[in-house]
């Protein structure tokens, strides 16, 4: 059985979360990480982690997600991070992608969650987007580890997060048929790999265009074995072990 390491179950994308989560068991996606953007996501994560035992929680503010945020939003996080079930600060980071960003007050709210996260020994789970640099330098500034959400760098770079503790997440962008990742990944021990969808983004081949749903893991997960060479089951024994190194669960 797999594990969507980092989607976005939430009423403003889907009203039929049930049937999303039986979609996915059919197709042996049994454990779902929900990561929050914003307060209001943060919110509903917390109360879905108690409504669905194959549920767990990130909470975090997203560095685009920046422009109405205030000390309540932190103290929010820092009062609920120890919950059953919460097991990541995330999604956290930069976005340096879209005209206009705020680069300083980014890199400032990224750094005040890192310190929650290092304070509280619980993992992140980072976004990283035209930042590369930056990213890098400000976690080094921390005893953190995580994982790197949606990797899609050079080989360089993933030598350089997997140094510092970090696990690369990989989802639909490795099946798209101009990526580069998969030569990376090729040089990449499968020990440093976890499974994601970034539902309700980034549908994998042949689904590209629609809506993703955690079901789409194992669509993924055969694009890896594939690619490995490895018994699709072998590979799902690996990455959840590789979960368990990072998350309480």
């Amino acid at each position: 059985m797999f594990t969507d390491t980092h989607c976005h179950l939430l009423s403003d994308d889907y009203n039929n979360i049930n049937e999303i989560i039986n979609n996915a068991q059919k197709n042996k996606v049994n454990r779902f990480i929900n990561n929050g953007c914003d307060r209001k996501a943060n919110e509903e994560i917390l109360n879905l982690i108690n409504k669905y035992k194959e549920m767990y929680g990130a909470i975090g503010i997203h560095p685009t997600e920046i422009d109405d945020i205030n000390d309540d939003d932190f103290d929010f996080i820092e009062k609920n991070i120890d919950k059953e079930k919460v097991v990541a600060i995330g999604e956290i980071g930069l976005d340096y992608h879209y005209e206009g960003f705020n680069k300083e007050k980014q890199q400032e709210i990224f750094r005040k969650q890192l310190q929650i996260a290092q304070n509280h020994h619980i993992p992140v789970i980072v976004h990283s987007r035209d930042a590369t640099k930056d990213t890098i330098d400000i976690l080094k500034e921390y005893t953190v580890s995580g994982i790197i959400h949606s990797f899609s760098g050079s080989l360089e770079t993933a030598k350089i997060y997997i140094k510092m503790g970090f696990l690369l997440g990989v989802n639909g962008v490795v099946t798209f048929k101009n990526c580069n990742l998969k030569d990376v990944l090729k040089n990449i021990d499968l020990k440093n790999i976890v499974l994601e969808t970034d539902s309700p983004y980034l549908s994998p081949v042949p689904f590209r265009g629609t809506k993703n749903e955690p079901k789409n893991v194992y669509v993924i997960a055969k694009f890896l074995s594939d690619l490995y060479k490895i018994d699709i089951n072998d590979l799902a024994t690996i990455t959840n072990d590789n979960i368990k190194r990072i998350f309480d669960i």
